[in-house]
């Protein structure tokens, strides 16, 4: 399954240790998985996860600014328009059922964790180059792969069955190979053949490491939604 992600992601992975198992199979995940998570945090967390792609959208565009090659640039852009044409149909669908419509998503208030989180994403963008930037957005892209991957198929009757039929499908798991072909491909051209070898490697690792901690805190986030 992870392997299908690329070599840099498996690495980046391992580096993060216990942190990428508790972000992976946290509570949230695993009322998901059972379906017992409460509506009501299932909604909050969609809400605040629409707003979270709005900025995650706006990282992959920065993305584009980074680029040294026209196949990164195409990726990235490529990765923009997924996520603004297509899996914010999935929170605009579920909300509305709800009576939420899209400008009630697009002008929520963001949750001090979601500022947390898509800020760091930000930052590692405009303060470092393009590594710095994937590092800080694989675990999102990748660690919802793994999940979906995990999580599904389930019976069309699951309370969940929509979300994680979203991620365990083969679209969204091809966007996962797809982001581990570019963030394998501008590893190997910015540090080499052996990049856990460099002096920039640790740096990528901690910027992995922090993002798949504030993804944890989204799904806390979640959690206290739901009270």
């Amino acid at each position: 399954m992870t392997g299908d992600y690329g070599v840099t992601f498996a690495r980046l992975r391992d580096a993060a240790g216990p942190v990428w198992r508790d972000y992976t199979h946290h509570a949230f995940v695993e009322g998901l998985r059972t379906g017992r998570l409460p509506r009501t945090a299932f909604l909050g967390y969609l809400v605040q996860d629409y707003v979270f792609l709005i900025h995650f959208a706006r990282a992959w565009a920065l993305a584009v600014t980074k680029t040294e090659t026209l196949a990164e640039m195409r990726a990235c852009a490529a990765t923009v328009d997924a996520l603004v044409n297509h899996e914010l149909g999935l929170h605009v669908t579920t909300c509305a059922e709800a009576g939420l419509s899209e400008a009630d998503l697009y002008n929520a208030e963001e949750h001090p964790a979601n500022l947390a989180y898509t800020r760091y994403v930000l930052d590692a963008g405009h303060s470092g180059d393009l590594l710095d930037l994937l590092a800080a957005l694989a675990p999102c892209v990748m660690g919802y792969g793994e999940i979906g991957a995990r999580l599904g198929p389930v019976a069309g009757d699951h309370p969940y069955a929509g979300w994680i039929g979203t991620y365990a499908g083969d679209d969204y798991q091809q966007v996962c190979r797809e982001a581990g072909v570019l963030l394998d491909g501008a590893v190997t051209r910015r540090l080499g053949p052996d990049p856990h070898t460099t002096p920039g490697w640790a740096r990528l690792c901690r910027r992995f490491t922090t993002a798949t901690r504030l993804e944890v805190g989204f799904w806390e986030m979640g959690l206290s939604l739901g009270h």
